[in-house]
């Protein structure tokens, strides 16, 4: 038999998403800060892409940190 779930598991999470626009160009940049960059998605400058927030998403940020401005979002908080 399973337990019965956690009283915690009823209440109504709220996601946040993280906002990434690329600000930088990848021409002259070390192959591993373009292909992290590909594996985000972006294909020019200014794109602006949202991503869930979890551990592998804020990696890759951290590697191209310095090509990229981010910030969190709340979803739902604007009910």
């Amino acid at each position: 038999m399973r337990p019965a779930p956690c009283v915690r598991y009823n209440f109504i999470r709220i996601m946040a998403k993280l906002e990434v626009t690329l600000i930088r160009s990848v021409a002259t940049r070390p192959y591993f800060h373009r292909q992290t960059i590909a594996a985000l998605g972006f294909h020019r400058l200014h794109e602006t892409r949202v991503f869930p927030d979890n551990a592998a998403v804020r990696g890759m940020i951290a590697h191209v940190t310095h090509m990229v401005k981010w910030k969190v979002i709340e979803e739902g908080a604007s009910r």
